[in-house]
Order: structure tokens, then C-alpha cells, then sequence
């Protein structure tokens, strides 16, 4: 049986959820200091795979999402859009950034991102 597209949307959405809910267990373990916060808080923005790291591949979604609503928005007025280039544009403009300095902030000897 083939699932529809949902289907196969909330399946990957329950895998992402089990993998952040892993991470987020890692980051409230009673041994973890600020040079392993450093680490994870990097490799949620470094330059992976997939390229740009966790948040980048996140705004690519929403950008992808805001380029499709471009194209099937009734009016052509943004309403659906608008706020989803927004949205990706603050995950990479100010989530992105304010990632780097905390892990700055926890390990300055650290990796440069």
C-alpha cells in the first residue's frame, strides 16, 4: 500500500522528533558541561550534511514551502508566503547567530562556525 505524502510527512516529522528528543535528554544529563553544550549547540549550525547544519535545512524547508504557496496563493498577495520566508529567514538570521554566540559564550576556545 502506498501512503500519501502526509503520511510520509508525519512519519519523517516522528523521526526528527525522536532524534531532538534524544539530543535534548543528552542536554539535560547531570555530567554534561558547557564544552559538550558547545559541541551539540555546533552541530545543530555547522556545515554538514546536510549542508548548513539542522537549522539551514529547516529555513530550506520553509523556503521551499513559501515558493510552492507563491505559486498557488489564490490572490497572489503573500498571506501564505510572506510569513514563511519570514519565519525561514529568522531561523538562519537570528536563531543561527544566537546559536553561535552561546556556544561562544560556553567555549571560546572552541570551533569557529
Amino acid at each position: 500500500m502506498a501512503r500519501t505524502r502526509l503520511e510520509r510527512v508525519r512519519a519523517s516529522v516522528g523521526i526528527a522528533a525522536l532524534a531532538l528528543q534524544q539530543i535534548q535528554d543528552d542536554l539535560t544529563a547531570a555530567d554534561i558541561d558547557g564544552l559538550e553544550i558547545a559541541a551539540i549547540l555546533r552541530e545543530l549550525i555547522e556545515d554538514t550534511d546536510p549542508p548548513g547544519g539542522f537549522l539551514a535545512s529547516v529555513a530550506q524547508l520553509l523556503t521551499t514551502a513559501a515558493q510552492r504557496a507563491e505559486r498557488i496563493e489564490p490572490d497572489r498577495d503573500g498571506d501564505a508566503s510572506c510569513p514563511l520566508h519570514e519565519a525561514a529567514a529568522l531561523i538562519t538570521d537570528n536563531a543561527g547567530q544566537l546559536l553561535i554566540w552561546a556556544a561562544r559564550a560556553l567555549d571560546p576556545q572552541g570551533e569557529p562556525v
